[in-house]
């Protein structure tokens, strides 16, 4: 018997993105996250050193790995974390996806996820037929809560969750008895300041337990490793526990060659500051451009996209982006709270972002 999962959103795209591709100088593509600027050479070489494995990797990660995810979160975020605490995965969507799984959720239970969400929450809370619950205020959390996602920085709108809110989200997923898990992969691209976006697992928030608590990060957008799958995960060490356990008998286990990838990705910091003024630089042009347009970025202070409106009907700013040649995301995507808005992604070359500004000006004059 077929899963009963929702619709692949991106297939209703598609007639815009022909409508796109059909513009003179071809589609300026602005609607898939996917990084485009080479893979640091630390990264390669990493990953070329650690070639010659024979052995079956270890599921909980090796020792070099969950030494570098302990001195990450110690370096970039002040958080103190510990060998039982941290886990590596196959990028951060496979653990979204597979967490209700994993967790032994089914029909009768509640996957909590933001208003505006990335459809993976939902697909894997309907791959075990839980019921998804879209609420950004923890006091309509219902009872029968037993996982909540929560994404900052937020995909699609780059929305940043402060240490206030965090700390009331855990406090009312622990009195559920729910875990609670914060999707961070955007939080070292941060535009409101130097340091990352909070963490979930700041002592302001949690106070001195992990308990039920996760932390969910990847490495695909910050160091653009995308196409290594390479993620993990840090948190309450029970709940790590149960899921290493469970992954181990799924053969979960993220390959050692990628692993010392990760090693090498979380102890450099250069080249991800190299990264996010690349990103910044492409953030300021779409920004200027798309406000000449008449557009209006909302949220936004993080992440890889902006979160734009011309308060019309978002199929509508599809259309008439397609007509210039650019594809963007329509917010319906996200759920209905984006009926108004587009995502413009910020992943492509210098290039390709200097055409779109071009071209969000030929719009301005219609």
């Amino acid at each position: 018997m077929a899963l009963e999962l929702p619709d692949f959103p991106w297939d209703s795209l598609l007639p815009y993105r022909e409508r796109a591709a059909a513009h003179p100088d071809g589609i300026v593509d602005l609607a898939i996250g996917s990084p485009f600027d080479p893979t640091p050479q630390v990264i390669q070489a990493a990953l070329a050193a650690a070639g010659d494995a024979p052995g079956y990797p270890q599921t909980a990660g090796s020792a070099a790995f969950t030494a570098a995810v302990i001195g990450w979160f110690a370096r970039r975020h002040g958080v103190t974390v510990e060998a039982a605490n941290v886990m590596p995965t196959i990028g951060s969507k496979e653990l979204i996806g597979l967490m209700p799984t994993l967790l032994g959720l089914g029909r009768g239970d509640v996957v909590v996820q933001p208003t505006l969400a990335y459809p993976t929450y939902a697909v894997g809370a309907a791959a075990v037929g839980a019921t998804v619950l879209a609420s950004d205020e923890p006091e309509d959390w219902p009872d029968e809560t037993r996982l909540v996602w929560l994404n900052s920085p937020g995909n699609p709108d780059g929305r940043v969750l402060d240490v206030e809110f965090l700390r009331r989200a855990v406090r009312r997923a622990r009195d559920l008895g729910a875990v609670i898990a914060n999707d961070e992969c955007y939080t070292e691209l941060n535009w409101a300041g130097d340091a990352p976006t909070p963490t979930i697992l700041d002592p302001r928030v949690i106070g001195d337990s992990r308990r039920l608590t996760l932390s969910v990060g990847s490495l695909s957008k910050s160091s653009n490793l995308a196409g290594y799958r390479a993620g993990f995960a840090a948190g309450c060490s029970d709940l790590v526990g149960e899921l290493v356990l469970a992954r181990k008998h799924l053969g979960l286990n993220p390959p050692a060659p990628i692993q010392a990838a990760m090693v090498a990705a979380l102890g450099d910091d250069e080249h991800v500051q190299v990264q996010r003024e690349r990103y910044r630089a492409r953030r300021t042009t779409l920004i200027a451009a798309l406000t000449t347009a008449g557009f209006r970025v909302d949220d936004s202070s993080a992440g890889l996209y902006l979160w734009v409106t011309r308060g019309e009907d978002a199929w509508a700013t599809v259309a008439a982006l397609a007509d210039h040649g650019i594809l963007g995301t329509p917010g319906t995507f996200y759920g209905p709270a984006g009926s108004q808005h587009v995502r413009i992604a910020l992943t492509a070359t210098d290039e390709i972002v200097g055409a779109a500004a071009r071209r969000l000006e030929q719009l301005s004059n219609h």
